[in-house]
């Protein structure tokens, strides 16, 4: 178990010092911006959708090395899902951390994750990319996303 829990920290902290995704598109349909003030991650999410599929995906911001790792993440695997895919995923997500299920195959490298429902402080951390992820595909960017 040791060289399992090794291998998700060395995932997260390499997702965390060199994200994927991290940038602006100039191409967008979608955006929306979201803040955790209990830890001062900040994100901007840009995405082109077309026909109901994330065609690209990108992010920017400051945050913590689980903000940043879930941000990367995340933009990796909603990449070229429909909608009801990326909202699938963000629903198992939240299922994972927060009602502590076990069921995480769908999430492939998001799994890594799993061990911050040990640290409820921590999971608004993980999440704030998923909720901001949310109010983007929903059209909700002049709403403030916040896990205060």
């Amino acid at each position: 178990m040791s060289d399992l829990f090794d291998l998700y920290q060395a995932l997260i902290i390499d997702h965390s010092r060199s994200p994927k995704n991290f940038g602006e598109l100039s191409l967008r349909t979608h955006h929306a911006a979201g803040n955790n003030p209990l830890c001062g991650d900040s994100i901007e999410l840009f995405l082109q959708v077309v026909d109901g599929k994330i065609e690209d995906i990108a992010f920017k911001g400051d945050g913590c090395a689980i903000a940043k790792a879930s941000a990367s993440l995340m933009t990796e695997k909603v990449k070229h899902k429909s909608l009801e895919q990326a909202l699938g995923l963000f629903a198992d997500f939240h299922a994972m951390l927060v009602e502590e299920s076990d069921e995480t195959e769908s999430l492939g490298k998001l799994a890594a994750l799993k061990g911050v429902r040990q640290f409820p402080i921590r999971i608004k951390c993980a999440t704030l990319c998923w909720h901001t992820l949310n109010a983007a595909l929903k059209d909700q960017a002049h709403v403030a996303v916040s896990t205060e």
